[in-house]
């Protein structure tokens, strides 16, 4: 592997190798250049042995490799991964081999992460974005279960918690609009899901991302739940705004997979990051929560920056 920040680029070391064979002594071209007397020799004699291609960098991968797994024992690691969709600790108990040896042969034979296939298919699953702002908006439903005056058990034990169904307190409901391309992501909770709260709940994120500047959603996906494709308040919504309404593949989460991974986001970071009193506690919390999402929190899908900084990019190059 080449030095990703090299002290020295190709035309420097030139520069270097020309000074010394003018005669200056090579020590005093080494400092001026910040490297060591060993690496000026170094390149001098790669010049002379090569000429100016020599003074390009080099692969670090050994000519020969004595102690490498043998095909065989590859080839067998490669089918447990490909036909039982195995992980490393597990292929290595079968071989009896290390795990960080079969880790290293999966990686040089190209095999995807398990978490990029559909377990059941051992498909790899397509990964799809957008290319503007508002094309797509993804939107679900998160249901989370009442949180009680004083706290529930997540703050007091198990031992709080209801012994029967009609002492525990219900659930509310959190809709969540993200766009796909930008993954600008807006949430309400409201006491259910039916069609006319979904509808509502539609406009009022619209509106949201216009503010946000996102003038227009073009298509809407949701689940196959009846509030989405019957319900005729939710039809009603999508007409007025000028989007189209689009589903996710039956038993296929991944399609909505946006949505899925902000929702287990949501949890992780507001719902489930502290101990609420109550669900107004906890209501109060996601605000602020969004912003951050939206305004601060580095997002891995998208280069590291914030859903925010793409709505922002004027000049239009979406990186």
């Amino acid at each position: 592997m080449s030095n990703a920040m090299p002290r020295l680029s190709p035309w420097s070391r030139l520069l270097l190798v020309e000074r010394v064979l003018a005669g200056r002594p090579a020590a005093h071209v080494a400092a001026e250049v910040g490297v060591s007397r060993a690496t000026a020799y170094k390149w001098l004699a790669r010049f002379r042995a090569e000429g100016a291609a020599g003074l390009f960098d080099r692969s670090s991968r050994p000519r020969t490799s004595p102690h490498r797994t043998d095909p065989a024992t590859e080839a067998a690691i490669v089918a447990l991964r490909r036909d039982r969709r195995l992980g490393p600790a597990r292929i290595a108990g079968i071989l009896g081999l290390n795990p960080s040896t079969v880790h290293r042969v999966l990686v040089r034979h190209a095999m995807p992460r398990l978490s990029w296939l559909d377990r059941p298919t051992g498909q790899l699953i397509r990964r799809y974005e957008k290319s503007r702002p508002g094309e797509l908006v993804h939107v679900d439903v998160k249901k989370l279960g009442r949180i009680p005056a004083g706290g529930g058990w997540f703050a007091h034990g198990r031992s709080a918690r209801p012994s029967t169904n009609r002492s525990r307190p219900g659930y509310e409901f959190v809709h969540c609009a993200i766009d796909d391309h930008t993954r600008l992501a807006y949430a309400e909770i409201h006491p259910d899901e039916r069609t006319e709260t979904c509808a509502g709940f539609l406009r009022r994120a619209a509106a949201w991302f216009a503010d946000h500047g996102i003038d227009r959603i073009e298509a809407v996906m949701t689940d196959n739940a009846l509030a989405y494709r019957n319900g005729r308040a939710w039809q009603q919504a999508l007409t007025d705004l000028g989007a189209t309404a689009t589903f996710t593949r039956r038993d296929r989460p991944q399609t909505n997979g946006k949505a899925e991974r902000f929702n287990r986001t949501l949890l992780e970071e507001w719902a489930y990051s502290q101990p609420f009193t109550s669900s107004s506690h906890r209501a109060d919390a996601l605000p602020t929560w969004l912003h951050t999402y939206n305004h601060h929190r580095t997002h891995t899908a998208i280069g590291g920056q914030p859903p925010i900084n793409r709505v922002n990019d004027l000049a239009g190059h979406y990186t």
